[in-house]
């Protein structure tokens, strides 16, 4: 198959994706929008709702609605089938986005990847089946954004998906090792890594000072986690952080940093505790309020303003314990102001329980702010050597990571500089366009 333009010829796309708001839906629409400007055709299939916030018809590509549910729905799931078989029939690639949107296509196109033949040799009638009308071969391709987390009834049936997927698409695109491994040893022939670039950072609005004062958190440094507030994103340890002991200096850290959670010589893993150092008061700013007069930490800095950007269905238990026990957390949110909280920001924070290639951090490490984050899914590969990497729920080495970025003469700064170099390194949208064509390309 090829996917050149020459002559009008292009590759007819067909897209399938299943309820979302966040990265998959902009990932889908950079990729429409990419292949439209280059004379492809492209057609995608989803929930009325993923058009609505993401306006894919917007791109040149044409959308139709397939109730593609964010969970199982066996007479929903058995009409969304039948409608992917019909509308991704002229199609040259199916390109699924998700577990279930890619296990539903695997089942929609099965049997559809040519006209049966009547006649010939074994060998001609596989060639032949494996032709469309146009001549083309048709593929299944399915990019995973998450890993499978859940348990129970509901980890079974994703697990029995994540069967269909591995043994039915021709490739199957990560974002992160863990997931190719895993989809490996289920049985994936062809396992390849995906590539999923942030937009451009939009400039930022307001000044740091504009920011800081509408946050109320005077000088205190602002920590910046922008997530859904959900399971999967750690919040209850982050809130766990915050929560202190912050008087006491962090010992053992036990943090890693680097691209494989290495830790590189010059920031080192530990501390020495500082015995000489003023201890912080016991009573905590609360959400919005001014650190007290003698709340200065060690190295000259204010207790941490922990600042969350995002909504989700945990808001209620996230108030209600941040109200109880008077943490230094805010809850913003959803924000169209990110650029602005980058600016303010002096790291981005996530304790997430597993990430691919979050947005939220390349957007971080455009902006030139370091990551302190968990070392889980394809966060280590972004962050590299522009951040603290910690063990996924361990609450001492994540305070003792934030420590050590505030307090360490000179770390802030220089992990600073590294991510303005790894922002300049993240690729763009025409690079991701490049790469699935290559993926649509292979034999």
């Amino acid at each position: 198959m090829s996917v050149g333009t020459e002559g009008g010829v292009g590759v007819r796309v067909a897209f399938v994706l299943g309820t979302t708001s966040g990265g998959t839906g902009r990932h889908v629409r950079m990729l429409a929008e990419g292949l439209t400007r280059r004379g492809h055709q492209v057609l995608v299939a989803g929930p009325r709702s993923v058009e609505e916030q993401f306006a894919y018809g917007e791109t040149g590509a044409r959308f139709v609605e397939v109730a593609v549910a964010d969970r199982p729905r066996p007479v929903a799931d058995v009409r969304a089938v039948l409608a992917l078989r019909r509308v991704t029939r002229d199609a040259d690639v199916v390109h699924a986005h998700g577990l279930r949107a890619g296990a539903l296509a695997a089942l929609g196109t099965w049997g559809r990847r040519g006209s049966p033949v009547a006649a010939g040799t074994s060998r001609q009638r596989r060639s032949l089946v494996a032709l469309g009308a146009s001549g083309r071969r048709r593929s299944l391709v399915v990019t995973l954004h998450n890993a499978l987390t859940a348990g129970g009834l509901v980890g079974f049936v994703y697990g029995v998906l994540e069967r269909i997927v591995a043994r039915r698409a021709d490739r199957v695109l990560v974002v992160s090792p863990d997931l190719g491994e895993r989809m490996t040893r289920l049985g994936a022939r062809d396992v390849r890594a995906a590539l999923v670039p942030a937009p451009p950072l939009r400039p930022a609005k307001r000044t740091p000072r504009e920011v800081a004062d509408e946050l109320g958190a005077g000088e205190r440094p602002i920590l910046l986690t922008v997530a859904r507030l959900a399971q999967q994103k750690g919040l209850e340890t982050l809130l766990d952080v915050a929560a202190g002991p912050w008087e006491e200096a962090p010992a053992e850290l036990g943090v890693a940093t680097g691209p494989r959670g290495e830790a590189p010589a010059e920031l080192g893993v530990a501390a020495e505790a500082r015995e000489d150092a003023p201890a912080e008061p016991d009573v905590a700013a609360g959400p919005g309020e001014e650190a007290p007069d003698d709340g200065k930490g060690r190295a000259g800095v204010g207790r941490p303003l922990f600042v969350v950007a995002g909504e989700g269905p945990l808001r209620g238990e996230l108030e209600r314990r941040i109200a109880a026990e008077g943490l230094p957390v805010m809850l913003l949110g959803n924000r169209d102001d990110v650029p602005d909280l980058l600016g303010a920001a002096t790291a981005v924070v996530t304790a997430t329980r597993w990430e691919g290639q979050p947005l939220s951090i390349r957007e971080a490490l455009m902006a030139g702010k370091p990551v302190i984050a968990t070392a889980v899914g394809g966060i280590p590969e972004i962050v590299g050597d522009a951040g603290i990497l910690v063990p996924y729920g361990d609450v001492p080495a994540l305070r003792a990571a934030v420590r050590m970025l505030l307090e360490e003469p000179g770390t802030a700064e220089r992990l600073a500089a590294a991510a303005v170099r790894r922002g300049q390194e993240m690729p763009d949208g025409d690079e991701a366009v490049e790469s699935v064509l290559n993926v649509y390309e292979a034999p």
